[in-house]
């Protein structure tokens, strides 16, 4: 294996690297719609000019126009865009749009929560940004997903097609963009994207290694609650015995009937689907996302039903509006936004490409990739950084999960479990790896951390891509 470690920033190579980039843009005399790109000068519902730089724009990846067209956002660090890292970042779902992360978790604004009145919802900023000291390009991926479309959206929804699409994207992105070239590159994710991130990353990284073009500045990468080897579910069982949602006798029951294994259950293993049965009604009223928040009992329907149609058109309808304390609301709001005639014309919005907007698009995707563990490894060797990072409060991917396949890559520990802190207070626990790995809890979160304590997750954020300890 090529030891190669990631590329230094050796101001001749990358001019040179500019240079060819600009090259290649001029032979592939692209089109406009295979390339473009908008600067959005206001976003409607924002009060007054955007502090920050957006842009807007499409990146084709198929042979003909039509093909596949993969729709961005882009905004500029709010401190140095020349010289601080880029990073794209990847949502999960599988099939959600990295707009919820732009919107919801890292992005420079956010929805103001109050009651829908039948105006256009109202934007706010978001004081803890990653963007304050990070460019990054928020991706409409895989496609099907927020206002990317194709000829054939189904050809192109799979764990390897979604690696290979976003390899593409990027470097064609970076050469329509040459002067970020320079810049450190990192990607960033969470939830269910800790499956194709750490692929996704070894392209890259192979790609450089054989020479394509242009080669991408790559430094490592950052992982929330991440899916990694499908086995995540094995361990809800011992986390919610830790944090007291079942009782001894139960999780002795568990262990003893199902031997650590609650995922793929034998039909005939009776004793052990009994006490599975009683765990998950032990469960039934626990929101899984973060254990301490309230349930909704609209949570899934929205997630499986389009917001777009008006939720007043019948009485019969199933689909009503969320509760305003719901975390469901803001994305409710988000339809009611994002499908504004006015929003589409700001963000450069293609006419006729896209009616109703998804969010997340999340059925007809396949799975192909059953493990990242490997991935991993073989990153670590290269001498990639990465931050994997767990919200405590998290069911669905438990911290002892993530912790679990941390351990098996049997890397030697530099600096041992400790507190780090924000405000004098413990903000999580934190770990140090010889392969250039960091792991952190962020105490008081749930499945994607930045959500839900932002005022930690920035300032781990910021110290991280700074290379400072936690």
């Amino acid at each position: 294996m090529n030891m190669m470690a990631p590329p230094s920033r050796n101001s001749l190579h990358y001019s040179c690297q500019i240079l060819l980039a600009l090259g290649l843009f001029s032979l592939q005399m692209l089109t406009p719609l295979e390339a473009s790109r908008s600067k959005v000068e206001h976003l409607p519902g924002f009060q007054g000019p955007l502090p920050f730089e957006l842009e807007t724009g499409y990146v084709g990846l198929g042979e003909a126009n039509d093909d596949m067209q993969v729709f961005y956002y882009f905004v500029k660090s709010e401190n140095n865009p020349k010289k601080d890292p880029l990073m794209l970042w990847i949502s999960g779902g599988p099939g959600c749009s990295s707009f919820s992360a732009l919107a919801y978790q890292i992005g420079p604004f956010a929805f103001e929560i109050k009651e829908y009145n039948g105006s256009l919802p109202s934007l706010v900023s978001r004081p803890q940004s990653w963007t304050k000291l990070c460019n990054i390009i928020f991706v409409d991926l895989p496609l099907g997903t927020g206002f990317s479309y194709a000829k054939n959206v189904k050809d192109y929804r799979s764990d390897w097609k979604l690696v290979h699409n976003t390899h593409q994207f990027l470097r064609k992105w970076l050469i329509d963009h040459p002067e970020f070239l320079p810049n450190e590159f990192y990607i960033g994710a969470d939830s269910y994207s800790g499956i194709p991130v750490p692929a996704i990353l070894q392209e890259i990284s192979n790609g450089n290694e054989e020479g394509h073009q242009p080669l991408i500045n790559l430094q490592g990468y950052l992982l929330g609650n991440p899916w990694t080897t499908y086995k995540e579910d094995n361990y809800q069982i011992q986390y919610a015995h830790g944090m007291g949602l079942i009782s001894d006798e139960l999780y002795a029951s568990l262990q003893r009937n199902c031997k650590g294994e609650y995922i793929d259950v034998d039909s005939g293993n009776e004793l052990c689907l009994r006490d599975l049965q009683y765990f998950h009604e032990c469960l039934s009223g626990i929101n899984k996302f973060n254990i301490l928040a309230s349930i909704c009992k609209d949570d899934l329907r929205m997630w499986r039903r389009s917001l777009t149609q008006e939720l007043n058109a019948s009485l019969s309808s199933r689909l009503t509006v969320p509760e305003l304390s719901c975390r469901d609301y803001g994305f409710y709001l988000a339809t009611k936004w994002i499908s504004d005639e006015s929003v589409r014309k700001a963000l450069h919005i293609r006419e006729g490409t896209i009616g109703t907007w998804e969010r997340c698009y999340t059925t007809d995707f396949k799975r192909e990739i059953f493990s990242t563990v490997e991935f991993h490894a073989n990153l670590s060797k290269k001498g990639y950084r990465s931050l994997i990072y767990s919200g405590d409060l998290d069911l669905i991917v438990p911290f002892r999960s993530t912790q679990a396949w941390i351990r098996d890559l049997n890397y030697s520990i530099i600096e041992d479990w400790r507190s780090w802190y924000v405000n004098g207070q413990v903000a999580g626990y934190t770990r140090t790896y010889s392969n250039r790995m960091t792991y952190a809890t962020v105490k008081g979160s749930g499945h994607i951390a930045p959500e839900y304590t932002p005022e930690l997750c920035f300032p781990m954020f910021s110290r991280w891509i700074s290379n400072l300890p936690l």
